[in-house]
């Protein structure tokens, strides 16, 4: 079976787990690496099956957990350069084993074939994922202020979406804890998308492939899950597409596993 299961997403971290009948990958490692192992452990597997990490920017969300994991484990980095530089300029003595991409090629890791897009944040080379195996395809965009017209072409053919709702707006411009320079960059092309935008996207992609959307990376502050849903279940409704399975991945907890195709 080709599934996902969310390990953790939000503002404190984010990591997914992607398997296939020969292949197990990571995608970001943004959760600490004991929290990691503790995860993957209520899925049922050790580190030492996971085939690769794939990270789709270098912020610590992202990628916290990459020095303590690699000292006890030689799971490959896939990445594209300039991520991997910027890394290894904050830790230059820890050897990883890197393994570059270019941004808007595939690749492939096992059984799976991976399709790599650029998208508009505020990182060196920020990415987005769609793993494709067989018919099945499953797409991820997180970070990202704006949903382009490569980003909606390049997710079109996913029957399950990985995608942030990180804030509502009203509640993130009413927010006295962060400064105005702060929600003007969350809520620029390069920032991240609300619950409105994304759902917005979900919409461009109905008549698609579509069959279900995980939210992610919601802000602590500025969103809850509920919210998310209803902002997204709503703006699905005035397409009628109620057919569109919903769920919000959380930060302290796993997800199901879900069937990329079920």
């Amino acid at each position: 079976m080709f599934s996902v299961t969310v390990l953790g997403s939000g503002s404190a971290g984010n990591c997914a787990l992607v398997e296939t009948p020969k292949t197990r990958l990571l995608i970001d490692g943004g959760l600490s690496a004991r929290q990691t192992m503790q995860r993957l452990a209520e899925c049922g597997l050790n580190p030492i099956e996971i085939d690769g990490i794939l990270l789709t920017h270098e912020h610590g969300d992202h990628t916290g957990a990459l020095d303590v994991w690699c000292r006890q484990w030689q799971t490959p980095i896939y990445c594209n350069r300039t991520t991997a530089e910027m890394l290894q300029r904050e830790r230059p003595e820890l050897r990883k084993d890197w393994r570059y991409f270019q941004t808007g090629s595939s690749f492939s890791i096992g059984d799976v074939t991976i399709e790599t897009f650029p998208v508009p944040h505020d990182a060196v080379e920020p990415v987005g994922f769609v793993i494709h195996h067989g018919a099945e395809a499953l797409g991820l965009l997180t970070d990202l202020g704006k949903a382009t017209k490569l980003v909606i072409e390049r997710t079109r053919c996913a029957q399950t979406l990985l995608i942030e709702t990180n804030h509502d707006e009203k509640l993130l411009q009413n927010d006295t804890k962060r400064p105005w320079s702060v929600k003007q960059r969350i809520m620029s092309v390069h920032g991240h998308l609300s619950n409105a935008a994304a759902a917005n996207v979900l919409a461009d992609l109905l008549g698609g492939c579509l069959r279900r959307a995980v939210l992610g990376h919601l802000s602590r502050d500025c969103n809850n899950p509920e919210l998310a849903l209803e902002t997204v279940r709503a703006r699905l409704a005035v397409d009628g597409a109620s057919e569109v399975e919903l769920f919000c991945a959380t930060q302290r907890e796993v997800s199901p596993r879900f069937a990329v195709a079920g």
